[in-house]
């Protein structure tokens, strides 16, 4: 498996393009993935040659970090699943964008799983962990995770979804496929489609997307494949991002650009705008606040 990463300190948190972030057999139950140094090189903001020259990114323009393929590597384990501990990781230094229409899609919550993992924006390496404040009180039904190399800037305010500013975190994708995935594992994707989910008035995207590796995967192009082929999915993803928190006496979420799911050219845009805003940060043209950049 080609493993793809960027070091820039020692002990760097990798994650594999396309590939799992898969347990050793020697190291029993770990929680999380570190890279023994491999190179002392910084991660460079570019333009993707890939994504410049497919044709299905033809007019749009992603950034992303240079990756370093095949390194040596060795890998350990730290924490225990299941506890506070836990530890995967993620956010800046996997690439988004794979060509040919493909994206990286990294998973926090496996399906039909509760547990609320999530990336910890505000940590060094930006690690998976449990989130202690949200919790899942039912299990999801669809792999759910991020993006890499994308952002909500809180400073911007959608005039197409009420006038709601972005949530501060990478772009949430709902993958649809069969198969379980597992905390930290990279699914390559197609995205399908968007929800504009607006969360105690953030705007928190949710791409619709399905795995290319799932058998159903050549069928679905575009968000009405998705009605033909997995009916009732895109009515069952909004109801359950709308209800979630009320078990918690909070109200329901709302939902923007008519309370339906906007189709791939849309959900493209979004990623597109929201892998700008993300190089924006990197680069530190906007605030990062509290946020890890490492």
């Amino acid at each position: 498996m080609a493993a793809a990463t960027t070091t820039t300190t020692a002990a760097r948190v990798t994650a594999f393009a396309g590939g799992v972030l898969r347990y050793p057999r020697s190291i029993p139950s770990p929680a999380s993935y570190f890279l023994k140094p491999f190179s002392a090189s910084s991660c460079a903001l570019r333009l993707s040659s890939r994504a410049l020259s497919s044709p299905s990114a033809k007019g749009r323009r992603f950034y992303t970090c240079r990756a370093i393929y095949n390194p040596e590597v060795q890998i350990k384990g730290e924490g225990q699943p299941e506890t506070l501990d836990y530890r995967v990781s993620p956010w800046h230094d996997v690439p988004l964008q794979l060509g040919d229409g493909v994206y990286n899609f990294i998973v926090e919550i496996p399906k039909e799983s509760s547990a609320k993992m999530e990336v910890a924006t505000d940590e060094p390496f930006t690690p998976i962990k449990q989130d202690t404040k949200k919790v899942f009180r039912y299990n999801i039904n669809w792999n759910y995770g991020l993006l890499p190399q994308t952002w909500e800037d809180p400073s911007f305010a959608n005039n197409e979804v009420d006038g709601a500013f972005g949530d501060n975190d990478p772009v949430d994708v709902v993958e649809i496929g069969e198969r379980r995935g597992e905390i930290g594992e990279i699914l390559k994707i197609k995205p399908l489609g968007a929800l504009a989910m607006i969360d105690e008035g953030e705007l928190d995207w949710k791409i619709v997307a399905i795995s290319l590796d799932d058998p159903k995967a050549a069928l679905v192009n575009d968000v009405d494949d998705v009605e033909k082929h997995f009916p009732g999915t895109l009515t069952a993803i909004r109801d359950w991002f709308r209800d979630y928190k009320i078990p918690d006496g909070k109200p329901a979420n709302k939902f923007g650009l008519g309370n339906k799911a906007a189709n791939k050219d849309y959900a493209l845009k979004v990623i597109k705008e929201t892998n700008e805003s993300w190089a924006k940060l990197v680069k530190r043209s906007i605030p990062a606040n509290d946020l890890s950049l490492v």
